[in-house]
């Protein structure tokens, strides 16, 4: 579905030195390279996460993949077509939705975009509607789509993006930040979404998140880049095994001051009444339940690492 071979993207900005003669007739520029020979391929129905921080390349990988923009040098090819040749065939089987982008017509409901986008996907109207009213309950939607987008939540506003960008089916969708700046709820109802959508439609979707917990439910696989470069292309399992050697002990206390065991005062741990968390070598982990069972609790609970301390630390040793 996807294919991508030693691809890079060279950004040119304008140095300025204060004198006007000289910054305009006599420009020079600084070069910075956003990706740097990135590869890799997609199957269908596959859900990738793009991970990285901020300036890492995820957003410029997606434009490029989409067609908005323009490759300094390697190779794009999905579903046979070159994406900047923009051919009506390839655009007919892509969606791109931007949590920081808005598509939808400010001051009308969101179903006059949605009759906007019929015309220019050329919709039959029995496939319009169909599809509309399959998206428009899995949404849950009906109750918002004849209000004026103006007066809509920012989580209804997402729906809308996603039953806009979705209903001509694309074969490839790319997600930017499709859950940023909603509450927990609105959140939840959007990685559903994705997930039944995908099953449903057997779609390939590239999703980036700065919020981990997207990619952790919604997919197997990840690609991590740092400063343009791919570094960790495989499962998000295989990640976790390989970095996470420490359990996170939480321990609910009864007292304000607890006096901790000295084993615990060992490892790293963080007390904010009433609860403790400590975080232990798998290997001391009984040892260390041992000692914290002993105090007065309400509750304990173990689990691993929280995938965002995972990402971290792998970052932090690339």
């Amino acid at each position: 579905m996807i294919t991508v071979k030693n691809l890079y993207k060279t950004y040119q900005t304008p140095l300025r030195t204060g004198n006007f003669i000289t910054d305009t007739f006599n420009r020079r520029y600084k070069s910075h390279t956003a990706v740097q020979g990135i590869s890799f391929s997609i199957g269908e129905n596959e859900l990738v996460g793009f991970i990285g921080p901020n300036g890492a390349g995820k957003t410029t990988t997606l434009k490029m993949l989409a067609g908005i923009l323009f490759p300094t040098s390697g190779t794009i090819d999905i579903l046979g077509f070159t994406p900047f040749d923009k051919e009506t065939a390839f655009l007919k089987q892509i969606g791109f939705v931007m949590g920081q982008k808005n598509q939808l017509i400010w001051d009308l409901p969101p179903t006059d975009t949605f009759s906007v986008n019929k015309e220019i996907y050329e919709i039959p109207e029995a496939e319009y509607r169909k599809r509309l009213g399959e998206l428009t309950d899995m949404l849950n939607a009906a109750t918002f789509l004849n209000q004026p987008v103006k007066t809509l939540s920012l989580g209804q506003r997402m729906k809308c993006e996603l039953l806009s960008s979705l209903l001509h089916a694309p074969k490839i969708l790319f997600l930017d930040e499709p859950t940023i700046g909603l509450d927990i709820f609105a959140q939840s109802s959007i990685r559903k979404f994705i997930k039944e959508y995908q099953q449903e439609y057997r779609a390939t979707i590239i999703l980036t998140s700065h919020y981990m917990q997207d990619v952790q439910q919604l997919a197997d696989r990840v690609i991590l880049l740092d400063a343009g470069s791919i570094i960790y292309d495989d499962t998000l399992e295989k990640l976790m095994q390989s970095q996470s050697q420490t359990k996170c002990v939480t321990i609910t206390m009864t007292g304000t001051n607890p006096d901790l065991p000295a084993i615990v005062r060992k490892f790293e741990h963080e007390y904010m009444y009433p609860q403790l968390r400590v975080y232990v070598p798998k290997k001391r982990l009984a040892e260390v339940l041992g000692a914290l069972v002993e105090l007065d609790y309400l509750d304990v609970t173990v689990e691993n690492e929280p995938i965002e301390d995972i990402i971290k630390k792998f970052y932090q040793q690339k």
